[in-house]
């Protein structure tokens, strides 16, 4: 037993699932000293959607995000979630991509680097692994946790067992969705505990409100670190807050000595700014309840909502039980992929197509001609073999690791925003977003500021669309 250590989400995915991850640099800066002087074992501020949202609504450089952070941060590790060979964009990217963004990452402070992939393929973590030890980060893999037929114990065990032969020197459960019960929670770390040597840690969100338990199970049960977020950005679709989790284990033998004078210093900075955002409608209220039907449906709570809109685009919500139901047989048909970006969205919006059209594959979408051909990489059951010829006709499915027919890309990204260029990190920030990168390459060149205020007199003045 000894006492568990925190990681706090606020700077990205506390503000990422409660905000759409709108939070300028211009809201994180003032409080980090303290943040600093708390104790946590580390902080996450970067990676998943906070990348593209710099550049698409805040006007912020990604990069010299994380350089202002890390001056900042002077005892605590920084932490970061990628997205395996997808690194923090939404297709697989050449390795020599891949190697570079790891490379820059780390050069510009980064410490831990969450990897994970949406299939669960180590294959497509391999890249990443090997460039974070080459580099000296921290590798810390992340088993996507699901639920259905192939995701017993054993599955997840020989995949942790695999990670640790791997390289890692911590692994995650990943638990994206709020599937993760109590008693599962003890089981699972208990079972995987026992075929590790690395710390383990456990990531969870609130949304079906049970996760604050769930975690003190999984510490109970041997987990070393969990993930939580202060209180004002905590709850609802993000972790659970940290002072009361930080409470929870007071006087135990897992008691975190963190700071607690300083943790509730850090959530009266911050009660003001979610305050802000509720009033500008940035933070739906919505987002913190408790969904049931996460449980019911083993859907993320996100991608209920986005089934919602695209019905109601559609003027169709009147076949969103339809669309529920349809949604475990498509991903059945799909090879039981657990439910994260960016196979949720693939899935959902297959099941959403197949009902509206009265025929199931009469249309299929890029994405899931891509899931079927391979492309995202193995799947844990195989494909349902009729569904997989109607989508994809008389196309074979590839059996390599997907990158490996991917040439090396670098290069030409180079030579494609020379013009645009003022510092090495442009070109990894043109090849995830190549649209969006120009657009603010041209903002930047014209004298704007990197950072630019996400509220002016109490309003939002970048869009509000989920990232």
């Amino acid at each position: 037993m000894a006492p568990v250590k925190i990681t706090e989400t606020v700077l990205r995915d506390g503000q990422q699932s409660l905000i759409a991850t709108r939070m300028p640099i211009s809201d994180m800066l003032p409080i980090a000293g303290a943040m600093d002087e708390v104790g946590y074992y580390a902080v996450e501020v970067w990676g998943g959607a906070t990348f593209d949202s710099c550049l698409r609504f805040l006007n912020e450089d990604p990069w010299e995000r994380l350089r202002l952070l890390r001056r900042e941060f002077k005892n605590t590790k920084l932490h970061m979630l990628f997205r395996g060979q997808n690194i923090l964009g939404y297709h697989h990217y050449a390795d020599d991509v891949v190697e570079y963004f790891v490379q820059k990452s780390i050069a510009n402070g980064i410490d831990i680097i969450r990897i994970f992939d949406a299939l669960n393929d180590v294959r497509n973590l391999e890249t990443a692994i090997k460039a974070t030890r080459k580099e000296g980060g921290h590798v810390q893999p992340a088993i996507s946790y699901t639920l259905g037929e192939p995701y017993t114990h054993e599955y997840f065990m020989n995949l942790a067992k695999t990670m640790q032969d791997m390289g890692a020197d911590s692994i995650c459960i990943k638990d994206m969705a709020g599937l993760l019960v109590p008693s599962e929670a003890s089981s699972l770390v208990r079972d995987i505990k026992s075929v590790i040597s690395v710390p383990l840690e456990i990531h969870t969100h609130c949304t079906s409100g049970v996760a604050d338990i769930s975690l003190v199970r999984a510490v109970e049960a041997g987990a070393d670190i969990i993930d939580t977020a202060i209180s004002p950005f905590g709850g609802g679709t993000s972790q659970p807050p940290t002072e009361a989790m930080v409470k929870a284990f007071e006087g135990s033998y897992y008691d975190t000595g963190l700071d607690m004078n300083k943790l509730i210093e850090i959530a009266e900075y911050f009660r003001p700014i979610r305050e802000r955002c509720i009033e500008s409608g940035l933070l739906n209220p919505k987002v913190m309840g408790v969904d049931i039907n996460t449980l019911k449906y083993q859907v993320p709570g996100g991608m209920l909502s986005n089934l919602v809109s695209q019905l109601k685009d559609q003027k169709a919500e009147d076949k969103y039980y339809d669309v529920l139901n349809e949604v475990p047989r498509v991903r059945a048909d799909m090879g039981m992929p657990p439910l994260v970006t960016p196979s949720s969205q693939i899935v959902g919006t297959q099941a959403v197509m197949n009902v509206l059209m009265g025929e199931r594959y009469k249309i299929a979408t890029a994405e899931t001609k891509d899931l079927f051909a391979g492309n995202y990489g193995k799947t844990a059951m195989p494909f349902n073999e009729e569904a997989r010829r109607k989508v994809l006709g008389d196309r074979q499915t590839i059996t390599c690791r997907p990158a490996d027919l991917i040439p090396a890309e670098l290069d030409k990204y180079e030579q494609e925003i020379a013009e645009y260029k003022q510092q090495d990190e442009d070109v990894l920030s043109y090849a995830l977003f190549p649209n969006v990168a120009i657009d603010f390459f041209k903002k930047r060149t014209g004298g704007d500021s990197g950072a630019a205020p996400a509220l002016l007199n109490g309003k939002i003045t970048a869009s509000v669309s989920p990232v």
